[in-house]
């Protein structure tokens, strides 16, 4: 044997690699079973299923909350028709399907398991994962329904309904993604995201028996985001699962090994794609998910890569394609799999999983001491703003180097981004599809079943009883998500989750000075401080803009109204007429800025308020920019605008130019 040949590792003793996923939804059931059937059909492996943020919210299509979001950031699911349409020809007991849905979990899986029901498949055997973590909803993405309590009710409800009657499932992704976006630390997602967990372990343990308790502790999964500092996430996935099995032995005394394995998918991070060289996201998105398959031990069960050219727009089936080859090149062509884990016994390694480990402890403490993640969300929130406004001063002063962003700017054109047909747009017509689509469902349906199969949800969701089966009634008698919807918010009551910023201006002042100069300045002739109006129409429920923008402006001096997410254009209309607004703000990031906006500066103009300033962000393509400004819109900006003291300054500037009212 030569010395070439003792040292390949055993092939059979090779691991098999992870699912491959690609986040995959847009415009109408149709398109997206379109869709999922090609990445099927190029080796992609499971399923990850974007919903439409109506279907997330749970309204219908046809809702007036509704408009301009139809199909944007997902597929709109409005009922049992959309379901089968959207898993036509895709055998679901043969599929590894991912949902990110939260608040409408209940349904959404209810309609999964009648769809499953009408392909003939055996309910038990089949395997996937709704996420079902409302908690970082308050926190960080905003497409709740409920308070907290109705709310980890029925996360817990999912829970003990699948470990009967689908023990293969997992009923609920602790999701600490969106935390990270947020601007979490790696200490901070750690703790919040394993006080989420615990907030839903401790509530059930009252609805399963003992005996069952540690096996459905094992069907709880993590979903989870790498960033860019490639050491840190790969230490603090190590982190992640030791510290897991440390509170399942010593909190909730589960001895069986086998049931305290922490399972994780994992998205790479979006938020660190660039508008600017777009091309780079390449190497971005690879980095990142080295992070978690490269530790044998803290490798993800599933990786789901963003496409380079999100930061632009909604990627093309190409753009997918690329990404799902990246992660068939790592597990196929290199030899990773073949070896045992690569990191044990490293100092380093060792040493920041420590550190990394006693923060999270820390934080965990804190938060149980103030009655759980349910009774912390409003600490939480604070601190996730802090530590996204620390984020972004880093990159703006430089101290954080983003190649192309703030070092490195000069560049060649990237000819991937070249000519009609770079970024894939959302179809116009599928909105007006989607609603006549809806309104034959209604139509046809039995409607004596559909008020009995309501009356029998409202009674669930009233005495206490299990959320799944009625859900799975109302699915199979046509109720449609908006009436799902409805009959949630009459038995739990709506809530408007805390916005993280606090009137107090924060201890920055780098680059603050001459803005403050400028603030006062302008305030002393204004007779009164500029107000500052940011609002949020729509259902998008991204509001890290948002919130920095209105904090930023809080410490540069101006006097800050912001209500946070989910509000018509006429109650941000109605908000800059009662606050006597010097400059409106708006922030929307589900694509669905022509429409939303139009309507707000006609409303503005018919309250008299044409001579206010109104500025845009979003992810918001060049030619849209142009439409935007064509409307009378001041001022556009998108990701390449991360110089938040530049845009106070053009804040004061528009402010100081606008005409008096009339």
């Amino acid at each position: 044997m030569t010395q070439t040949e003792a040292d390949q590792p055993d092939a059979a003793q090779k691991d098999k690699p992870w699912l491959f996923r690609t986040y995959a939804g847009h415009s109408t059931a149709a398109a997206s079973n379109a869709l999922y059937r090609t990445n099927l059909a190029k080796g992609q492996t499971g399923l990850s299923v974007a919903f439409d943020l109506p279907t997330q919210t749970g309204y219908d299509s046809d809702h007036l909350l509704a408009r301009g979001e139809v199909g944007k950031v997902g597929v709109p699911v409005a009922h049992l028709g959309d379901m089968r349409a959207l898993f036509d020809r895709i055998p679901l007991d043969q599929m590894n399907t991912s949902m990110t849905i939260n608040a409408t979990a209940p349904w959404l899986l209810a309609l999964y398991v009648a769809v499953a029901e009408e392909q003939g498949a055996d309910i038990a055997a089949l395997q996937g994962t709704v996420q079902n973590d409302i908690i970082k909803e308050y926190l960080s993405r905003g497409t709740y329904i409920c308070p907290p309590k109705p709310s980890l009710r029925m996360i817990t409800d999912i829970a003990a309904w699948t470990q009967g009657a689908m023990p293969k499932w997992n009923p609920m992704n602790v999701c600490s993604y969106h935390l990270q976006e947020a601007g979490a630390t790696p200490e901070q997602e750690l703790a919040f995201a394993l006080a989420t967990a615990l907030a839903v372990l401790d509530d059930l343990r009252g609805k399963v028996p003992a005996a069952d308790f540690p096996n459905m502790v094992g069907r709880i999964s993590f979903f989870v985001n790498a960033g860019i500092r490639f050491v840190t996430e790969l230490c603090k996935m190590r982190a992640f699962v030791d510290l897991w099995d440390e509170i399942l032995l010593e909190r909730y005394g589960i001895e069986d090994a086998k049931y305290r394995r922490f399972r994780y998918g994992v998205q790479v991070n979006s938020l660190g794609l660039t508008e600017q060289q777009p091309e780079n996201n390449v190497y971005r998105i690879l980095i990142e998910m080295l992070a978690v398959t490269l530790s044998k031990k803290a490798r993800a069960r599933a990786v789901q890569l963003p496409a380079w050219n999100e930061a632009l727009g909604l990627p093309r089936p190409w753009d997918q394609q690329w990404s799902l080859r990246m992660q068939q090149i790592l597990a196929y062509e290199t030899d990773l799999l073949e070896f045992d884990d690569l990191f044990d016994g490293n100092p380093a390694v060792d040493r920041k999983v420590a550190a990394l480990k006693t923060g999270a402890r820390d934080e965990l403490a804190r938060i149980d001491a103030m009655g759980g993640a349910v009774a912390a969300i409003d600490y939480m929130k604070g601190r996730l703003v802090e530590a996204n406004a620390e984020r972004i001063g880093r990159v703006e002063s430089g101290e954080t180097v983003v190649v192309g962003v703030n070092r490195w700017t000069e560049a060649a054109p990237s000819p991937l981004t070249a000519g009609e047909g770079a970024i894939m747009v959302a179809d116009a017509r599928a909105e007006a599809d989607q609603i006549a689509r809806l309104e034959a469902w209604r139509a046809a349906r039995d409607a004596a079943e559909v008020r009995a199969a309501l009356e029998a949800l409202s009674q669930a969701a009233r005495d206490g009883g299990n959320i799944m089966p009625p859900s799975i009634r109302a699915a199979k008698a046509g109720v449609t998500t908006g009436e799902w919807g409805a009959t949630i918010r009459a038995a739990f009551g709506e809530y408007r989750a805390p916005t993280g910023v606090s009137k107090s201006p924060s201890n920055r002042t780098e680059g603050l000075e001459p803005i403050r100069e400028a603030v006062a300045d302008l305030a002393a002739r204004l007779g009164r401080p500029l107000k500052f109006v940011v609002g949020k129409p729509g259902l998008d429920g991204h509001s890290n803009g948002a919130e920095q923008i209105a904090a930023r402006a809080r410490d540069c001096g101006m006097d800050i109204h912001y209500e946070g997410i989910r509000l018509t254009p006429a109650e941000i209309v109605a908000a800059a007429a009662d606050q006597k607004a010097h400059v409106l703000g708006l922030s929307i990031l589900s694509g669905s800025h022509l429409p939303l906006i139009a309507e707000t500066m006609a409303l503005m103009r018919e309250a008299g308020l044409a001579h206010v300033p109104v500025v845009v962000g979003g992810i918001i393509p060049e030619e849209d920019a142009e439409a935007l400004r064509a409307m009378g819109v001041a001022a556009v900006y998108t990701p390449k605008d991360f110089e938040l003291n530049r845009i106070m300054m053009d804040i004061v500037t528009l402010v100081d130019g606008a005409p008096l009212a009339a």
